[in-house]
């Protein structure tokens, strides 16, 4: 199942990817606002939408595991407007940035499905824009893009609570802008795009301390491109091949990753969706979704395993401004 948010429109469309790349409409829901970051539970069960206008509030559904149908629960509000969610390691909070509030929260996720009260708010420095847990479930990572820095908290599993470790957070290249961060499959390197200066920061990541090592720094953006505007990053499966999006070109850029020491070889851009910020590949590494914002349609990319490139399969209109996807 692929799920798009469409904030324009307000809705999410559901559709189904089928073992030869074609998309499938299956259903549009309608939403109560401008749906923007979508997070999915480790166990496919439940999907939670960040809506950014006001009153600003997180949509929780229900995944039908046969169907992929969504169910909604409830909407509940969240403390700031949020650009980004994730679920922590353990599938109980619910993890959130906001890029206009400049905070950081975190909700305990009920039984039910829904959200709860925030147990966390921290203020950081300007413009958070992704928060995400480490494999171990003990650190939690968020950038703040305007500060030019990676942050890192104590968390705790047990009760959501996060404590700050300034002494621990990475500062960036002055105007680099990070904006998005994941973790390798592997769970030994980090990756982060940085919007303003169109490039990926990768890391090696320290388990037993949470320390992040600067590896190097690579292009994102197409050679003789000016006024960068990178996106979303993602990682096969495998931890094979990294790819971002590059709204100012349209374009996905393409890397191999070395196993053992976490460094980027370039594969080149592929044309897609215009203004590409949201895309996702599929668990099993066969394809990759790209929503074009300024497009309102989605393209199916295969992605050939031996060499990473990708191969336009086909095109699918869906509502205004899609921005987030998510493949379950």
């Amino acid at each position: 199942m692929v799920y798009v948010s469409n904030a324009g429109s307000a809705e999410i469309s559901a559709l189904r990817l089928d073992p030869d790349g074609t998309l499938r409409p299956v259903r549009t829901i309608p939403v109560g606002g401008a749906v923007m970051p979508l997070a999915v539970t480790a166990d496919g069960q439940r999907l939670y939408a960040s809506l950014r206008s006001e009153p600003y509030s997180v949509a929780c559904f229900d995944i039908d595991s046969s169907t992929g149908e969504l169910t909604e629960l409830a909407t509940v509000p969240l403390p700031d407007n949020m650009a980004y969610l994730s679920v922590d390691r353990s599938g109980r909070y619910l993890l959130a940035a906001s890029y206009t509030g400049s905070v950081v929260s975190v909700s305990a996720l009920r039984g039910d499905g829904r959200v709860g009260p925030p147990v966390t708010v921290l203020a950081t420095p300007p413009h958070a824009h992704s928060i995400v847990t480490d494999p171990t479930n003990r650190f939690v990572f968020a950038t703040a893009l305007g500060g030019d820095g990676i942050l890192r908290y104590r968390f705790e599993a047990d009760s959501g609570l996060l404590t700050p470790e300034p002494d621990a957070s990475v500062r960036t290249k002055p105007g680099a802008g990070p904006r998005h961060l994941l973790f390798h499959p592997s769970g030994r390197f980090v990756y982060v795009s940085n919007e303003l200066d169109g490039t990926v920061g990768a890391y090696h990541f320290d388990a037993s301390t949470g320390d992040l090592t600067a590896i190097d720094i690579y292009n994102a953006t197409p050679e003789g491109g000016t006024d960068p505007w990178t996106a979303e990053l993602r990682c096969t499966p495998d931890g094979r091949y990294l790819y971002v999006s590059e709204r100012r070109s349209s374009t996905l850029a393409g890397f191999g990753i070395d196993p053992d020491s976490g460094a980027l070889r370039p594969l080149g851009h592929t044309a897609t969706e215009t203004c590409p910020r949201g895309f996702d590949i599929d668990p099993g590494g066969r394809y990759l979704v790209a929503a074009g914002q300024d497009s309102d349609s989605l393209t199916v990319h295969a992605i050939d395993p031996r060499t990473g490139t990708l191969t336009a399969l086909g095109r699918h209109r869906v509502g205004r401004d899609p921005n987030w996807v998510e493949i379950v």
